[in-house]
């Protein structure tokens, strides 16, 4: 290429951006200011990362892969968006020689597969066209003996570059690994922080973790501090790059789950679907910044909102982590804690997530509900079985009308619907209807139709030797629709 068409080339180049920005902003101009008012429109790719599994000789995982149809129940079998090719969902191993797992090929209906092998790895997962807007994975592992015994189940978590767990531990009894997940080519560089009763601990290697690309990094909490602190919160930034972040907890005495991220700091927080027979809770708090947080604690029964008795307040110092136990705080009622601002002093951002154990003895297994985020338009969660699953719906401020579907099966049948009422302050708990006249795990997908904001969560319950093996997964907005700009050539900037 000679000298006068690579000029040509970036001018033509730089034409095009300036257009684009005229038209985006309307570059002052009230003609054109209605260029860029924005749509609402479904993603066209989708990215999750799945955690290597377990270690365990003795654990089986069972991945669930589902998308729900679009708005009017679109089959999503128009144009995929990748240059004609038909439109899937695919799970990659993040290792060499590696098989992928069987694709997701059509909207509506979960695919699902399952691996017994010790060091199964780590997943990177796309979704395109059609497949992307609200696709979810399901990690479920079983661990049926040893010390990692229990149920383990985690939705795939999206890359990103921050991520907040309190609840996670470096105890004597707790052996508990941040697991991150690199989609890109290009190494991150990840910093890792650990937050306890007294602040900041001083950790030797949890400074620029490089994280090789499309690779995963297991990082064991104890190697980074040496002290044996039973409750703390972990704060992970990528420096450069993107990750996808959760935490493998295992209790030598109250079984093993995943910590999933929690929502971002706020100064009102919502834990959704603790269940009705739960022994114990214990939440953790908090405080982002440089102000101390004073927050009030109210639980959601399936009658109304009460306080728990001795709970009503909680003071959390600036930069610290504050842990309390609630007890049997549901009283065989299940709920949800709402975590508000106290009018002592102004509001301070906080995160907050519940440790909730089941069973008695040696027969109990645990699991982890970080606060999570409203469900705006639409949330689904994989992998619900017959009997098994509970839905916990939570409406704050007024009344609200939800729909909730549930999809075809893994082995057939037809998607069921129904809407239900939450009463404003209640928590409603129930089995969705499986599909009709299919077999195998299906998802549940919740959209608000009216009222108030809603909060989300699912339990899973699989008992197995008399130990009650449950995992709650949190479900936020999928996120499957983005504000577009509407865009197109305005060559009036030319005249300017």
């Amino acid at each position: 290429m000679n000298r006068s068409t690579i000029s040509l080339a970036g001018a033509a180049a730089a034409l095009a951006v300036l257009t684009g920005a005229a038209v985006l902003t309307g570059a002052g101009d009230p003609a054109a200011a209605h260029v860029g008012t924005a749509a609402r429109l479904p993603i066209q790719r989708s990215t999750l990362l799945c955690p290597q599994p377990s270690s365990s000789e003795f654990a089986t995982t069972t991945y669930t892969s589902f998308t729900p149809q679009g708005p009017g129940g679109s089959a999503g079998s128009g144009d995929s968006g990748t240059g004609g090719t038909s439109p899937k969902a695919q799970l990659v191993p993040a290792a060499a020689k590696a098989k992928p797992l069987a694709p997701l090929t059509a909207v509506g209906k979960p695919v699902t597969t399952s691996t017994d092998k010790a060091e199964a790895p780590a997943l990177i997962g796309t979704a395109d066209g059609p497949l992307a807007p609200g696709w979810t994975v399901q990690q479920t592992t079983v661990v049926d003996e040893g010390s990692a015994r229990g149920l383990s189940g985690l939705s795939c978590v999206a890359p990103d570059s921050e991520f907040w767990f309190p609840g996670a531990s470096t105890d004597t009894t707790r052996q508990d690994y941040l697991h991150l997940v690199n989609p890109d080519a290009t190494p991150a560089v990840v910093d890792v922080e650990l937050y306890g009763k007294d602040g900041l601990l001083k950790a030797s290697t949890g400074d620029g973790i490089t994280v090789p690309g499309q690779s995963s990094e297991p990082v064991l909490l104890s190697t980074l501090v040496a002290d044996k602190a039973p409750d703390l919160t972990v704060h992970v930034v990528a420096r450069s790059g993107r990750v996808g972040a959760a935490v493998q907890a295992v209790d030598s005495k109250l079984g093993s789950d995943w910590l999933a991220p929690a929502t971002d700091p706020a100064t009102s927080l919502v834990m959704p679907g603790i269940p009705a027979d739960a022994k114990s809770v214990r939440l953790v708090v908090y405080a982002v910044g440089t102000d101390d947080a004073d927050v009030t604690l109210r639980l959601a029964t399936s009658t109304g909102t009460i306080t728990p008795a001795g709970h009503e307040t909680l003071h959390v110092k600036a930069g610290m982590t504050t842990a309390v136990d609630l007890g049997d705080v549901t009283k065989g009622d299940a709920g949800s804690l709402l975590i508000g601002s106290s009018t002592v002093h102004a509001p301070v951002p906080v995160v907050a997530a519940l440790r909730v154990t089941r069973g008695n003895g040696t027969k109990q297994d645990m699991a982890f509900l970080p606060a999570t985020s409203r469900v705006e338009t639409r949330a689904t969660v994989a992998d619900n079985r017959a009997k098994a699953s509970t839905l916990s719906l939570t409406a704050v401020g007024k009344d609200a009308s939800v729909k909730v579907t549930s999809s075809a099966g893994t082995s057939g049948g037809t998607a069921v619907t129904k809407t239900v009422t939450v009463k404003a302050g209640t928590t409603l708990g129930f089995q969705p209807a499986p599909p009709d006249g299919g077999k195998g795990a299906y998802a549940v997908t919740v959209e608000p139709v009216s009222g108030g904001p809603v909060y989300a969560s699912r339990m899973l319950s699989l008992p197995l030797n008399g130990v009650p093996m449950f995992t709650l997964q949190p479900l936020p907005d999928d996120r499957g629709m983005v504000e577009v700009p509407q865009a197109g050539p305005d060559l009036t900037i030319l005249n300017r």
